[in-house]
């Protein structure tokens, strides 16, 4: 029901901007099939010596477009005047106004640039992403999930999840990013941040340096492939540049360590972790305020006879069975596994399978 309420806004907003879009267009259409019958009705006078009605009207303007008029030919110049000009007038209007209106609202989840540049048009605050390849399809996901509008940008037609992310129709335009037009196109002056995830280091920064032109105050994220450049831009840009080496080395290095360790990042100079135990032997009794006092150890989550409970209370008592998921620096955890008799990590033949839950793994 939430999705369906939320594509009905968003539905909605488009419409309303395809027709500030095309609010000529449609003025003049209007005009046209209004007037034009109303002028016939009070102006035209048959051979016979009668008028017409608004639908005889309406019916020659409709047919006199396509070079068929309706009703007897009559001597009065203005009636000859208004039937030369409404046929190029009346076709002009349909071809390129109202025929391009009904695609672009009938035909949205077609590749078409037009098409993103209108959706893009009803979003502000929305978070542009620059690559469709495995890292962006991820952010994609993560934004979504969160309840943010994303569209992404990607210069390839066959790139490895375009066709995911058109399944999910998410806005996606295929185009350039060195094309002047391309950043425009995604309503970058009223995004909020703009993350530049592509397997290019140049194309990044200029990607970045572009929508601060356009957009000075948005955030803006840079996935860099070089750990001196992600450090000078992160100090001289003002914006989060992240090194894919960096990110993977702390992980990788305490998973060779430690597979008990699902998660790592640094906080300053403290290596932080994030880990899963088992309360068997020493947390059986305890609370959550005194393993946070005596190990520094944050609560994170709480698995209890299959009920997930996040960021239990401080005076959740830990029962034995229970798994517990705390956060705390790198050395505090080692403290807090010798605490639970844990101090020596499992070998790897007493790991758990890698498609068991992220709440049901369970430490060694």
């Amino acid at each position: 029901m939430k999705l369906s309420r939320r594509q009905a806004q968003v539905n909605l907003r488009y419409l309303r901007a395809l027709i500030r879009r095309f609010r000529i267009t449609l003025v003049l259409s209007a005009a046209l099939f209004l007037l034009g019958p109303l002028f016939y009705c009070f102006r035209y006078v048959g051979p016979d010596g009668t008028g017409i009605t608004f639908g005889e009207g309406l019916h020659h303007v409709y047919f006199l477009m396509y070079g068929q008029p309706s009703l007897p030919y009559v001597r009065d110049w203005l009636i000859e005047l208004v039937n030369v000009v409404i046929p190029p007038v009346g076709i002009a209007l349909v071809a390129d106004g109202v025929v391009r209106f009904a695609y672009l609202f009938f035909a949205r989840h077609k590749n078409d640039k037009e098409w993103i540049e209108v959706v893009t048009e009803t979003m502000k605050g929305h978070v542009v992403v620059c690559g469709a390849g495995r890292v962006g399809y991820r952010v994609v996901a993560q934004l979504r999930e969160m309840g943010r509008d994303v569209v992404v940008v990607e210069k390839r037609e066959d790139a490895a999840f375009v066709s995911a992310l058109r399944d999910e129709q998410v806005p996606l335009l295929i185009d350039d990013t060195r094309s002047p037009l391309c950043l425009p196109r995604t309503n970058v002056k009223h995004a909020s941040a703009i993350v530049c995830a592509t397997d290019d280091d140049l194309a990044n920064l200029n990607i970045a340096l572009d929508a601060r032109r356009l957009n000075p105050d948005i955030r803006v994220v840079i996935r860099l492939f070089d750990d001196d450049l992600s450090g000078k831009v992160r100090d001289t840009f003002k914006a989060e540049a992240l090194s894919s080496s960096s990110l993977a080395a702390p992980a990788m290095a305490l998973a060779a360590m430690d597979p008990r360790i699902i998660h790592s990042f640094h906080l300053g100079k403290h290596l932080m972790v994030v880990s899963q135990f088992d309360a068997r032997e020493g947390l059986p009794g305890l609370n959550i305020a005194s393993v946070r006092d005596r190990f520094g150890a944050l609560t994170l989550s709480l698995v209890r006879g299959g009920e997930e409970k996040l960021n239990p209370p401080g005076d959740e008592v830990i029962h034995a069975g229970d798994v517990v998921t705390f956060q705390a620096s790198y050395p505090e955890y080692r403290r807090l596994r010798a605490f639970t008799c844990e101090s020596e990590p499992p070998t790897w033949s007493h790991q758990p399978a890698t498609d068991v839950p992220p709440g049901q793994r369970k430490a060694g």
